[in-house]
């Protein structure tokens, strides 16, 4: 499959883009490399395009100023959406960073061209209410899972969203994004492959 038709795969699947809704989006994407460590969206930046990871990954996190140390909120990895949700949506700064964590390359979309497809397409608008409440649910999942799961159920989670995260991110970024020290998820990993 070409990479615009893995996106309209993925659009067809996700929000129900069909073939000539995703035709008028097609002058739009454009395709960005990113090498590792580089940032798709900074602190106080306003996100203006919304990305489709063809490879790679990503985390947004927040600098925990008090402690001096980066704080994990989210990754995101192939075939998923990249964008800084809150900030995308309201065209307001962001209070996070968004980075690159591999050689990655995405398709994004401007805000403004979204917004033209909106208006166009009932399909372009259902997808904009889709990624609202994406955003929306995928906020809900990671505060609901620091308080009513364990450790390990988080680890099983992240596992689940991202199979191939570990191959790909330091472990002390993901100990990060789960809330827990290195030697925490040391011991889970443990577990988990000994089962």
């Amino acid at each position: 499959m070409t990479e615009n038709e893995i996106l309209g795969y993925a659009l067809k699947q996700f929000a129900g883009i069909g073939e000539e809704s995703f035709a008028l989006s097609q002058p739009y994407w454009q395709k960005r490399n990113y090498g590792k460590g580089e940032f798709y969206n900074e602190y106080k930046n306003v996100c203006k395009h919304l990305g489709f990871i063809l490879d790679g990954v990503f985390r947004t996190y927040y600098v925990n100023d008090a402690a001096a140390e980066e704080k994990n909120v989210f990754f995101f990895s192939r075939n998923q959406i990249v964008v800084s949700y809150k900030s995308f949506v309201t065209q307001t700064p962001c209070n996070y960073y968004t980075q690159s964590m591999t050689d990655s390359t995405i398709l994004y979309i401007h805000i403004n061209h979204l917004t033209e497809l909106y208006q166009e397409s009932h399909e372009w608008e259902r997808f904009g209410r889709l990624v609202a409440e994406t955003a929306f649910n995928i906020a809900m999942t990671k505060a609901e899972g620091f308080m009513f799961l364990t450790p390990e159920q988080r680890y099983l989670e992240l596992v689940e969203s991202h199979p191939d995260i570990f191959n790909s991110v330091p472990l002390y970024h993901i100990a990060s994004y789960l809330g827990i020290q290195g030697p925490s998820l040391s011991r889970i990993r443990k577990r988990m492959t000994g089962r």
